[in-house]
């Protein structure tokens, strides 16, 4: 007889919603800035595009997202280090970016959003007139 055991990771948190708990997973996140913007990579695994969620309402960022783990017909996992298959993570957006513009894909099961700054933020170069 195999005994089933649930394998809790650091990375997953119990959040509330609708009066209902529910486990989800943190993804890692780096995050790289240049004059443009930000650009932020996302590790999210088995997240198939029709499955993942962004929202940017004001200057919150919300990037949600569940993966889709295949088990052969017929068999039931045993063991298995994903239990959790929902990712969920949120940003607090700076004032100086455009959350009206941003930029998403996924490729390999990472996340690339690009948030560039706003027009006013970016650096511009001053013509010096003669005469």
């Amino acid at each position: 007889m195999t005994e089933k055991k649930d394998v809790k990771t650091q990375e997953s948190k119990t959040v509330q919603q609708a009066g209902q708990d529910e486990r989800v997973i943190r993804p890692p996140v780096d995050i790289y800035e240049d004059v443009a913007g930000i650009t932020l990579q996302a590790d999210m695994p088995g997240v198939p595009k029709d499955r993942l969620n962004i929202h940017v309402d004001k200057d919150m960022l919300s990037i949600a997202g569940d993966a889709f783990i295949d088990t052969p017909e017929g068999m039931d996992a045993l063991y298995a280090d994903v239990i959790v298959t929902r990712y969920q993570r949120s940003f607090s957006l700076s004032g100086e970016l455009d959350g009206t513009k941003v930029d998403a894909s996924l490729k390999d099961g990472v996340l690339t959003l690009h948030i560039p700054k706003r027009e006013e933020h970016k650096p511009r170069k001053i013509e010096v007139r003669v005469g």
